[in-house]
């Protein structure tokens, strides 16, 4: 099949797809990347209770097709997208996202390995005291096989 890729990005993409859909191009990409390899993904996340940025991502915006989330086919919560990933072979990390009680968890990831600008640390309109933009982050992990002879 040729070289395969070692990484993927995808900030913001997973939305405008269909949970099936996004299964089936979870598993596309999967079979393009290496052993070893890896997909960072962005998607806005169900669970962060803020009335604007929900408004801004909702399923069909407001209708409008010049709203930034006309095109959105569904609106994630961490254990929903990790599914989409882990039906593709993938071993999730997730890295950003709120809980069903509204509690932001974060763990420290390498901006080196994929920016994500939506995200705590790289979109403006956050601080320490106050979210304003954020996104489920995760890494999706295609395991590395051991061949032995």
């Amino acid at each position: 099949m040729g070289e395969k890729a070692t990484a993927f990005l995808a900030e913001h993409v997973w939305e405008h797809m269909t949970i099936e859909e996004g299964v089936t191009a979870s598993k596309n990409c999967y079979k393009y990347l290496c052993d070893g390899g890896y997909m960072r993904i962005a998607v806005p996340d169900k669970n962060f209770r803020n009335e604007w940025y929900q408004n801004m991502v909702k399923v069909g915006g407001n209708g409008e097709p010049s709203h930034p989330s006309y095109s959105h086919k569904i609106l994630y919560d961490y254990k929903t997208i990790s599914k989409v990933f882990e039906k593709a072979g993938f071993e999730v990390e997730l890295l950003e996202y709120y809980d069903e009680s509204g509690n932001f968890h974060y763990k420290y990831w390498n901006k080196e390995d994929g920016k994500i600008g939506r995200s705590f640390r790289f979109d403006t309109r956050n601080s320490n005291e106050s979210l304003g933009m954020v996104s489920i982050i995760l890494d999706a992990k295609k395991p590395k096989i051991i061949k032995y002879k």
